[in-house]
């Protein structure tokens, strides 16, 4: 994702160089630029998730960041980076497997700040109290606030949203 990143930045570099773009043209490559960056903080959150890399996942907030879990009409608030990193590890090591599949993303920028909207499909699997092994399938829609920093995207505030839940035995 990176690479698309860098390779949408070189192709509008070389855009606005070949030809005589207009103010409103490349300020609209600008800003599809600022949503793909959004767009890869999104999905790099929810890889390094996967992959359980809790260090490098709460280097993606500012540093006064908060984030809001709300499940079942009960919502819990992270502040921090050191409190997120430390939360989010405890929270994956209850499972064998996390798998997040992102969807639809929507963004609004306004210079270095920006809100967003975003839909993510979780799979959890590991076992519950009993010593079954089950499959926990969520719905998720994120609520984010951005910050752009020295040049680089961070959520600056999450409110996660768990819409629904689907447990059931899982198969080896």
């Amino acid at each position: 994702m990176k690479k698309l990143v860098t390779l949408l930045t070189v192709a509008a570099a070389l855009l606005f160089s070949a030809c005589d773009c207009n103010k409103e043209t490349q300020m609209k490559m600008e800003e599809l630029m600022e949503k793909q960056a959004l767009k890869e903080l999104v999905d790099t959150f929810s890889n390094l998730a996967d992959m359980r890399d809790t260090k490098t996942q709460s280097t993606l907030f500012t540093e006064d960041a908060t984030m809001t879990s709300i499940v079942g009409g009960n919502a819990s608030t992270l502040k921090g980076r050191d409190e997120i990193e430390k939360a989010c590890a405890k929270f994956l090591s209850l499972f064998d497997m996390v798998y997040h599949s992102n969807g639809q993303q929507v963004v609004t920028v306004d210079g270095d700040r920006a809100k967003g909207v975003s839909y993510c499909t979780v799979m959890l699997i590991g076992k519950n109290a009993e010593g079954v092994r089950t499959q926990n399938l969520q719905g998720v829609r994120y609520e984010d606030e951005y910050q752009k920093i020295d040049g680089k995207w961070y959520i600056a505030k999450r409110t996660s949203h768990f819409e629904w839940s689907d447990v059931r035995p899982a198969g080896n």
